[in-house]
């Protein structure tokens, strides 16, 4: 472990912030999508290229998918309760077009959270460490590790960066549990920095000390 990643994990792992969270309700009754498109505000519908109406709203900042089954898809909260406000906006938006809606089985489908290390990762030999799940790193396909922790399940996509990606998790819960089983493991594979990086230097800075 460098000496980096050795300080980084004595003051504990950053926290991952959550930045998409996919959601599902049933509604209840079939829709008439072309019905809804012509009469709710911020909608689209375009049969060809997808079957669903597209609607949008600012508060919370999201974007839900509405089929003519009833079922609907809303993503882009940030927290678990965005996402269910969210979702009571857009069945109340297609209610008032005409249709007799419920709003039954809400649930957590997905929750993505990303972090940023501030040290570089080595890759190929996080690779061999599957000692919490599954690694798979294939550069001429991806340029992230993707590492599949069994327990919770949850995904992580690594980049040599020090950027993060956690997915897969139905509760926030398991995104903070995953992630403290896996924070040490992949501070193991940090990278040495140069003298300009540790102190955060300004560009004009690093080329004058490290030239």
């Amino acid at each position: 472990m460098t000496l980096e990643a050795s300080l980084a994990v004595a003051d504990g792992p950053p926290e991952p912030k959550i930045v998409n969270m996919v959601s599902t309700v049933n509604l209840g009754c079939k829709l008439d999508l072309k019905m809804i498109v012509m009469k709710a505000r911020n909608a689209e519908y375009n049969p060809k290229r997808f079957h669903a109406v597209i609607i949008r709203i600012k508060e919370p900042k999201t974007t839900s998918l509405v089929f003519s089954s009833g079922k609907m898809v809303v993503t882009g909260a940030k927290s678990y309760i965005e996402s269910k406000q969210a979702a009571w906006k857009y069945s109340n938006t297609v209610k008032k077009t005409g249709f007799e809606v419920s709003f039954k089985d809400f649930k957590v489908q997905n929750i993505v959270a990303n972090c940023k290390l501030n040290y570089p990762i080595r890759l190929k030999t996080l690779a061999h460490s599957e000692t919490l799940g599954l690694a798979t790193y294939e550069t001429e396909l991806f340029p992230g590790l993707i590492y599949r922790v069994l327990k919770p399940k949850v995904v992580f996509i690594v980049f040599a960066s020090g950027n993060i990606i956690i997915t897969g998790a139905k509760i926030k819960e398991d995104t903070d549990k995953a992630w403290e089983l896996m924070y040490p493991l992949i501070a193991q594979h940090g990278r040495p920095v140069n003298f300009c990086t540790i102190f955060d230097c300004s560009i004009s800075d690093r080329r004058k000390k490290c030239t």
